[in-house]
């Protein structure tokens, strides 16, 4: 890798640190958080299907700012829009605000995550073409998720831990203060690189223009538009259950105010997180395409969940988790360099938000239903149906393979030969 490769590679790493430290601080006693505000199962559940609905409402306009403004622009109004946002989801909990403000406040956080969706990761692969780099993609996105992982370690241990010293709301205003903090980094640091926004058209034709570019690069590609079909059943599945196992370790564990236990079920996931992408690329050279990884590891996260449904023992749901971590986080490089490759430069930050739009779609039907089941039934009943849910997803997977397309089979060089 030369110089100005590992340059763009290392401000990404950073990106990476800095916001998922952020978000981490909340990620282990989120649900708690909600439910300690008063809000039902269902009605915590729904409000993270609020956020979600934000981020398919805004993910077009916004992907309209990454392909017309900039890279960098969309970076920085999503970070200081999360900070404004978290310090009033934090302003609800004091006030214990009925449950329609969390609505606003909820679709509101979606926008500001829609201004990074894509953005941020069109602008890796743009400014890493742009200096001449022509290693792997798996492997700078595996590097990617062992920052992310201990980032998210660090983040939802300590989120915890203060939480139990403090309040469940401390946590909240640490993650809008180390927002404040990136966005200041960035603003001195980011560079768009490789990529000329296009601003020739107004706000209005450039979101018809986006919305047609999506279309014709993702939905009428059929390598591409069966990858995106899957994307609601696997990203609704994974973050309820993501935001279920808090609560869900709680009671296994037998103590419904150890928040630090809550912490456990991110903390977990992380260090499954950095395992995952340190042997992505390894693993996705065992196979001869990149689907195969993908289509294995998703049935593995299926049948994980499942057990976790169905088991009753504190230590073997922590195995569990550490199981499903780990095969989300091998999935996840592999699927995003497959998806890149499919897509050209100068609509890749469109297509990956269209992508990012049908996972978040996902995840409005998908978290409020299974938050019901729960209410009903308990979290291990909705976890057997997720299970069953994300399993819809696979034959979308296999539809992709059956194109051929070239990505699926790409032999760049391995992590280690960069």
């Amino acid at each position: 890798m030369n110089p100005a490769a590992r340059r763009v590679q290392r401000v990404y790493l950073i990106l990476l640190l800095g916001n998922t430290l952020a978000a981490s601080f909340i990620w282990g006693i989120n649900t708690l958080f909600l439910l300690d505000a008063g809000l039902s199962n269902f009605e915590a559940f729904a409000a993270n299907a609020f956020f979600t609905a934000g981020m398919v409402v805004f993910e077009i306009p916004t992907g309209v700012v990454a392909d017309t403004v900039g890279r960098k622009a969309s970076y920085l109004l999503g970070t200081i829009t999360l900070a404004a946002t978290t310090g009033l989801y934090w302003l609800l909990w004091v006030w214990s605000a009925p449950f329609v403000w969390w609505a606003v406040a909820s679709v509101l956080l979606g926008l500001g995550f829609t201004f990074f969706s894509g953005a941020v990761e069109a602008w890796l692969v743009d400014a890493l073409t742009s200096t001449g780099y022509t290693g792997s993609l798996e492997a700078v996105f595996g590097r990617g998720l062992v920052v992310t992982g201990v980032a998210m370690f660090v983040g939802s241990v300590l989120g915890g831990v203060v939480a139990q010293a403090t309040d469940l709301g401390v946590p909240f205003v640490l993650r809008a203060v180390i927002l404040v903090i990136m966005f200041v980094f960035a603003a001195v640091v980011m560079r768009d690189m490789g990529f000329t926004p296009d601003r020739s058209l107004g706000p209005l034709k450039a979101t018809r223009h986006v919305l047609s570019e999506s279309v014709e690069h993702g939905l009428r590609k059929r390598s591409v538009r069966y990858v995106i079909l899957s994307a609601p059943f696997a990203s609704g599945v994974g973050i309820y259950a993501f935001y279920a196992l808090q609560p869900y370790l709680l009671e296994l564990y037998g103590d419904p105010s150890a928040y630090s236990i809550a912490g456990l079920a991110a903390a977990v996931l992380s260090l499954a997180q950095v395992a995952g992408g340190v042997l992505a690329p390894r693993l996705r050279g065992m196979f001869a395409k990149r689907t195969t990884t993908v289509i294995g590891a998703s049935l593995i996260s299926i049948a994980t969940l499942i057990l976790l449904g169905l088991n009753s023992l504190f230590w073997l749901a922590v195995i569990l988790l550490v199981v499903w971590g780990f095969v989300f986080a091998v999935a996840g490089p592999v699927r995003q360099a497959y998806l890149n490759d499919m897509i050209p430069s100068k609509q890749r930050a469109t297509v990956l938000s269209f992508d990012s739009l049908f996972g978040s779609l996902g995840g409005v039907f998908v978290q409020p239903a299974l938050g019901r089941a729960a209410d009903l039934g308990g979290y291990g009943t909705s976890l057997v149906i997720g299970g069953v849910v994300e399993l819809i997803g696979i034959p979308f997977l296999f539809a992709s393979r059956r194109q051929h397309d070239p990505a699926d089979t790409n032999t760049a060089k391995q992590a280690a030969d960069q």
